[in-house]
Order: structure tokens, then C-alpha cells, then sequence
């Protein structure tokens, strides 16, 4: 597949500081997009990404912080990329915590922190990337789910963060179907294990976990301008795990 030509667009990738969210971010620019690079608190690491990206074709790159879970800070940060870049044309919504404890075992704070950040973060930075790009002729975004998380996948460890993820794919869907008169994509990619994973089961589907380059092909299939008629889908990208089989 050819990469898809984002000249003059403006990309902004949440939590694109570290891991998946920085891989994601990165090939844009190599694709030629002006690039956003949001953290909460990772300053430092968000300065490199963003000089990287000016290194692999971004022709501008910025970093910009905020909290996606505070309606006021995501008007903000979008405020901010706007000013500098012009306004969003590819939103990936990647931010979401993790927590890998039994559900009785996670602290109140912990548990909405999980929701909030996967769920609501997902739908306010998509509710305010949409007004200029319901005005636009290129627009698409890309949210990060959560393999199997359609299939009602369950689990006493982590809990909260499979319910967030099953919330984000049906977000997926409802937001395809409510812009699909305003020339916007919305799509999911959903890993299961990735290189940077936290943990690692014993059975890796095709022996290994997912990498970076993974995640990226089908991040740029719907990025494609090719790719307008493919909206409200979502690609698991997990080796061909059956979760039924653990």
C-alpha cells in the first residue's frame, strides 16, 4: 500500500508522547502532515517527538499539553493547534489508561480514570475537532479500541478499561453514522498485545506481539483519501487471537 499523501493536512495524535500514540504520530509525518504532538505531562518526551517529526517530512510540528478528560483543557489544547497549524483534519484519539488489577483491587480514582480517559477523552476531542470539519473536504478520525472489546471480552483483572474500550467502539459507530453526510470518516483500530505492552500471556498469537508497524498500515488505509467510503469500521489487529481459547 502506498502511504497516502498528507500534505497540508493537520494531524493531532492524543497521548503521542510515548509508545503507540508517538508510532502513530511519526508516520504521518512521514507522510508529509503538520503534526501535533499532545502529552499531559510528558513535556521532555513530546519536545523529541516533535523534533523527530520535523527530522521524517513534517513540515511544522508542535507539541501541546492537556487533559483530555476536562472539557475546558480540550478546548484549549484545540485552541492551540489551530492557532499554530490551522485546523484538525486527522484526530487519533490513542489516550487511555490502563489498569491491570482485579476490579476489586482498583482504587475509585483509578476506575474513572480508566473510563475517563478512554471513553470521554475519545468523545470530547472528537466533539471538538467536528464543527471545522464538518466544514471541510478532507476529514478523519481514527480511535484506538481494543481487540475482542466488540465481542463483550470481560475479565475480573482489568475490567473498567474493557467496558471503556467496548464505550469507544460503539462511539465509533454512532459518530460514522452521525457524519456520514458531512464527508468524515470515523474508524477504529484495535490491538490485543503490542510490543510495548505492559504484560505479555505465555500463547502469543503468531508467537509474537503486535508491533508498531501494524498498528500504522491500517492507521494509513483510512487516513487515505481513497478510503472515503469506508466509515464506521473497525480493524483488530491482533494475529488472529480467539479469546475464547484462554
Amino acid at each position: 500500500m502506498n502511504d497516502p499523501d498528507l500534505s497540508d493536512r493537520t494531524v493531532l495524535v492524543t497521548g503521542s508522547a510515548r509508545g503507540v500514540g508517538r508510532e502513530l504520530l511519526l508516520a504521518t509525518a512521514d507522510c508529509g502532515a503538520k503534526t501535533a504532538v499532545h502529552y499531559h505531562t510528558s513535556a521532555d518526551a513530546a519536545r523529541e517527538v516533535a523534533e523527530e517529526a520535523r527530522d521524517r517530512g513534517a513540515p511544522e510540528a508542535m507539541t501541546v499539553q492537556g487533559d483530555v478528560t476536562d472539557p475546558e483543557s480540550v478546548d484549549g489544547l484545540f485552541a492551540a493547534v489551530e492557532a499554530e497549524l490551522g485546523d484538525v483534519d486527522v484526530l487519533v484519539n490513542n489516550v487511555g489508561d490502563f489498569a491491570p488489577a482485579h476490579w476489586e483491587e482498583i482504587e475509585f480514582e483509578r476506575w474513572n480514570r480508566v473510563l475517563e480517559t478512554n471513553l470521554n477523552g475519545t468523545a470530547l476531542c472528537s466533539k471538538r475537532a467536528l464543527p471545522a470539519m464538518r466544514e471541510a473536504d478532507y476529514a478523519r478520525i481514527v480511535n484506538v479500541g481494543y481487540a475482542s472489546s466488540e465481542k463483550g471480552l470481560v475479565s475480573p483483572k482489568n475490567f473498567p478499561y474493557f467496558v471503556a474500550k467496548a464505550g469507544v467502539l460503539m462511539f465509533t459507530r454512532m459518530l460514522a453514522a452521525d457524519t456520514q453526510d458531512d464527508g468524515i470518516t470515523v474508524n477504529a483500530v484495535s490491538p490485543y498485545v503490542v510490543e510495548n505492552s505492559d504484560e505479555f500471556p505465555e500463547d502469543l498469537p503468531r508467537d509474537r506481539p503486535a508491533s508498531f508497524e501494524d498498528l500504522v498500515n491500517p492507521l494509513l488505509f483510512f487516513l487515505d483519501p481513497d478510503s472515503g467510503y469506508v466509515s464506521g469500521e473497525n480493524i483488530e489487529v491482533d494475529g488472529g487471537w480467539l479469546p475464547e481459547d484462554v
